[in-house]
């Protein structure tokens, strides 16, 4: 349907049928089209660059307020040491080079994850990110790095845990909410939609409690590829799609 509308017609009307507010994608494919061109990984990482700076684009002309991707999981770290350097390398690259668009382009930079395991000059480059963009508010854009969902939701239940232990929380008044104001994902409302590009079918331990009602995509296209015009088949999908919450 959608290649029976122009590229203006289709923008407008995602626009304005849309109720997204917050995407969240799993950058997958990146390996596997580097592959299949006979190109190193690290070619296919810096191609998803690309990618990622064009879905950005895409997000902001689209009007979505939140877009939360999956850079680097915990269980990344056994990647080849090579790899996971160079992946370390270009996160911070990325982050220098694209902080004076994100401030022209009023996008807020957050990154969700633990950041006990990254080193200091990673961790200032983050933070520098951070504190440069904090005061945007067109998009809200989270990197999730040294991220995974079990990892999280562990550590929120230590966090309460301690509440409990300091007096400052009855366990029988433990909600739903209580859980979630304990996630790095607290600022956040949850995702309504979560892209995965590469042809995976699985959720690979990403924001597994806020994904409880989330609508999924998947798409074969690897990320490297992936565009504006992915993205809007996407929306498209989400917008025909009936959304019931159990009712």
């Amino acid at each position: 349907m959608l290649n029976t509308i122009s590229d203006t017609e289709k923008v407008k009307e995602i626009v304005r049928n849309t109720k997204l507010q917050h995407i969240a994608i799993i950058m997958d494919g990146n390996r596997r089209w580097a592959k299949s061109k006979l190109l190193p990984s690290v070619a296919g990482h810096k191609k998803g660059v690309e990618a990622l700076r064009a879905t950005l684009k895409a997000c902001s002309k689209f009007n979505i307020k939140y877009l939360t991707v999956y850079a680097f999981s915990t269980e990344n770290w056994n990647r080849p040491k090579e790899e996971v350097d160079f992946l370390m390398s270009l996160l911070a690259k990325t982050i220098i080079s694209e902080v004076p668009e994100f401030k022209e382009n009023d996008i807020r930079l957050r990154f969700i994850g633990d950041r006990n395991e990254l080193n200091k000059d990673l961790t200032d480059v983050i933070e520098f990110g951070e504190r440069e963009t904090q005061n945007c508010k067109t998009l809200n854009f989270q990197i999730a790095f040294n991220y995974g969902s079990r990892m999280e939701i562990t550590n929120a239940i230590k966090k309460i845990g301690q509440k409990i232990k300091n007096g400052l929380l009855d366990v029988n008044d433990i909600t739903e909410n209580t859980v979630s104001d304990n996630l790095y994902t607290n600022f956040l409302p949850d995702p309504d939609l979560l892209i995965r590009t590469g042809g995976e079918q699985r959720i690979s331990n990403y924001l597994l409690w806020q994904c409880a009602y989330t609508e999924i995509y998947v798409t074969k296209t690897f990320w490297p590829d992936f565009d504006e015009k992915s993205l809007a088949k996407a929306i498209f999908e989400f917008n025909i799609r009936n959304r019931r919450f159990g009712k």
